[in-house]
């Protein structure tokens, strides 16, 4: 089994003065976790992810350019490269797939080529520059489709969701680019809600005549259940016949906020009400010890059940003057403005606490055996 890391936001923190720590000593984190056996690294893409003025959308400004500037460094250091494809300006996730700003006006035709021709140019200019791409992911957390409204899957009070043809064309395009420029890589589908075998009998039974490799899961307790519902989804799916992955995880190490007083309803992703009533954290409380428990029952049991791979998304993500999840601007592109604020809203999920220091986490995600 292989380890990984999602630290896409990496050149974003060091670039504003970020500072890791391994006790008073300062360090730098990625060559500890390569030294931790870590071997693969993540890194997400975003189309274009600047305002109509170019003023950047933060939360890493994920760009093609910070991609190869990233990938180049993970190469020297020995990760193997895994490239996560979001086909929007900025996050993609279940409740979000916002069509690029320039592709804004086409109809599932004109998505299905710029797909293609898109996945095509990525991956080009990385070919030309040295990039060895190892896995491409084909859309990020594609549980309720992608490129929305195109792409989405329509639920109904009753049956199964209807609008994959659309989907399927759309990852055909994307899946068809990748085997033209980079026939070797490994492809990934990713979703998330990994405790519902339902769903994901549904949609991988509708992704039969695809040509991709891996099913890639999120896995965060909090929201997608315990263990042993995981790993037995994990199990389910072995039926299709495909590697397996967890491509995100994350768990955090305090319930504490670093802003002692949020103004205008700001919070971490996951605070207290989050966590209220849930079981889990009675055996993994969100504490330095809780998080490093976490990690170390976690990973044997993903051996066992014949898991490729565990990424941790974003352990270095930790809080900084100019470190945010989003600008405004990016904000009103995906329609969050009135639901949070702008700030760093994952930093109790890394594998360093808020002052940069390393946690006891960080020494049980490593390789053994």
């Amino acid at each position: 089994m292989k380890l990984g890391i999602d630290v896409s936001t990496y050149y974003e923190e060091i670039d504003r003065g970020a500072t890791y720590y391994d006790g008073d000593k300062k360090v730098e984190p990625l060559g500890m976790l390569r030294d931790n056996g870590v071997d693969i690294m993540r890194i997400r893409v975003w189309v274009n992810p600047y305002d109509e003025e170019g003023n950047p959308y933060l939360g890493g400004t994920c760009d093609l350019d910070n991609f190869i500037r990233l990938a180049k460094k993970a190469e020297s250091m020995g990760f193997a490269v895994m490239l996560d494809i979001h086909y929007s300006d900025f996050w993609c996730d279940p409740g979000k797939q916002t069509i690029p700003k320039a592709w804004k006006d086409l109809d599932l035709s004109g998505l299905t080529q710029k797909v293609y021709e898109y996945t095509k140019h990525v991956l080009s200019v990385a070919e030309g520059n040295g990039i060895d791409i190892k896995y491409i992911q084909v859309g990020n957390e594609i549980t309720n489709g992608m490129l929305w409204p195109i792409g989405k899957l329509i639920e109904h009070d009753k049956g199964p969701r209807t609008n994959y043809e659309s989907l399927i064309a759309l990852l055909k395009a994307g899946i068809m680019a990748c085997r033209e420029v980079k026939p070797s890589a490994a492809l990934i589908l990713h979703l998330e809600k990994s405790y519902d075998i339902q769903l994901y009998n549904e949609f991988f039974s509708n992704m039969q005549g695809l040509d991709y490799d891996i099913i890639g899961f999120s896995y965060y307790p909090y929201w997608h259940g315990t263990f042993e519902q995981f790993y037995a989804n994990v199990e389910n799916c072995k039926k299709f016949g495909k590697r397996l992955m967890v491509v995100e995880i994350g768990y955090g190490f305090t319930l504490e906020d670093y802003i002692k007083s949020s103004h205008g309803g700001a919070h971490l992703v996951i605070d207290a009400t989050v966590v209220e009533g849930m079981g889990f954290v009675n055996d993994y409380p969100l504490t330095p010890a809780g998080q490093a428990k976490f990690i170390r029952d976690f990973l044997p049991l993903a051996r066992k059940h014949g898991i490729e791979a565990v990424i941790w998304w974003e352990p270095l993500w930790i809080p900084g003057d100019g470190i945010c999840w989003s600008s405004e601007n990016a904000q009103r592109y995906t329609g969050a403005e009135e639901i949070k604020s702008t700030r760093n809203e994952w930093a109790n999920q890394c594998l360093f606490d808020y002052e940069g220091k390393k946690l006891p986490a960080f020494d049980e995600f490593v390789l053994k055996g």
